[in-house]
């Protein structure tokens, strides 16, 4: 419930959104160039699933709210980073449902993975011996999915242990306990269509997969899906574009905006000429300037690196932020602005569809993905229902 009277900055997250985005980069899977919108998108014939990527709790949207509303929708494959992550999610969604946890299983977490249904991601030999124990102890054979590194040099088994791996001595010896169900990749510059390292990890992905034949595969993640069918294979896994974040460098964001950020007027003063704002006086002024005080800061996860460059817009007209940006207060120049309307506790929209997260990103000099994961608990969470 809100309370109206809170001065607290207030974070709107549209659930129906985030589904209408899962369901239409599904349409995507097996398609050269984008499904037109409206009701025919749908039409376009699909070869792989769509899965969504929620660790992070959401990309800080709340997963509690953002799981449910994609496995209503029909999302039935999962990612998400630690095992406590998915413990969480799996009481969140249908048992029908598979839970991936990217960083593998953790010494001393693979009886819990094991225990809630989690389906660890192996990214080394240690990992997979250590999966493997667990499954000859518990006799039985556990699911996994391999993960092979094709060039991010981050997780996954390096091309010498995958190698090693995917031997017939090997894995007569060792797979005895475990179930492969998925073979992943994890694509390095797939924003930038034209980086050939895209092709360099398609080639790599495509000679580690010839040892696993019939192994469902997946490399494609959000941007990866605007690469081409190329990319897909059998699971699309789509994490920042769910969440509105533009998908590829330079072209029109074709995702639809899930959050709204508005933050509350506390105090307007009038300076003078020459007067200076905020900490260590970065900004002055050059005429009479009416500044607004706004409730939120870089506690709120609103980021100090947007001081002197943060846009914000107050019904339709745009105004500057001034000044760096605190830790509960930013400063905005509203003298353009009718005073009338300018009363304290009237809404400025600092993220919203007409100045989105992507532009928000670009003023701070970060990605979107920073933006949205530093989203702090002090707003005013509001959800619309998908």
């Amino acid at each position: 419930m809100l309370i109206e009277h809170s001065t607290a900055a207030t974070l709107t997250i549209d659930l129906g959104a985030i589904a209408q985005n899962w369901r239409f980069l599904g349409t995507r899977a097996g398609s050269s160039s984008p499904p037109k919108a409206g009701p025919t998108a749908a039409s376009t014939s699909t070869t792989a699933a769509c899965a969504a990527v929620v660790k992070a709790d959401a990309y800080g949207l709340g997963v509690a709210e953002v799981g449910p509303a994609l496995y209503q929708a029909g999302c039935r494959d999962f990612f998400v980073a630690l095992v406590d992550e998915g413990i969480q999610l799996r009481t969140l969604i249908g048992p029908d449902a598979t839970v991936y946890v990217l960083h593998g299983p953790q010494p001393s977490a693979e009886i819990e993975c094991a225990q809630h249904a989690l389906v660890p991601v192996l990214n080394s030999p240690d990992q997979f011996q250590r999966w493997s124990n667990l499954a000859k102890m518990r006799g039985e054979r556990l699911p996994a999915a391999l993960q092979v590194d094709t060039g991010m040099r981050r997780l996954g088994f390096d091309p010498g242990d995958f190698e090693a791996l995917s031997s017939e001595s090997f894995a007569a010896a060792r797979l005895s306990g475990i179930e492969p169900i998925l073979l992943m990749s994890h694509l390095v510059s797939a924003e930038d269509p034209a980086d050939p390292i895209n092709r360099i990890q398609l080639e790599q992905f495509e000679i580690a997969r010839k040892s696993w034949p019939g192994l469902r595969c997946s490399l494609a993640n959000s941007s990866g899906i605007f690469l081409g069918p190329a990319w897909h294979f059998d699971l699309l896994r789509p994490g920042a574009a769910l969440y509105g974040v533009a998908p590829v460098l330079n072209q029109h964001n074709p995702m639809r905006p899930v959050i709204r950020l508005q933050a509350p007027i506390i105090q307007i003063r009038t300076i003078a000429p020459g007067d200076r704002v905020g900490y260590n006086h970065t900004w002055r002024a050059s005429r009479p300037t009416r500044v607004a005080t706004l409730s939120v800061g870089y506690a709120d996860g609103y980021l100090r690196s947007l001081s002197n460059r943060a846009m914000v817009r107050f019904m339709g007209q745009t105004a500057p932020l001034i000044g760096r940006v605190s830790m509960d207060t930013i400063t905005v120049d509203v003298t353009d602005m009718p005073a009338h309307q300018l009363t304290p506790g009237a809404q400025f929209d600092l993220i919203d569809s007409a100045h989105d997260i992507n532009q928000v990103a670009t003023e701070a000099g970060t990605n979107a993905y920073e933006i949205l994961t530093s989203l702090g608990p002090r707003y005013r969470r509001r959800y619309l229902a998908a």
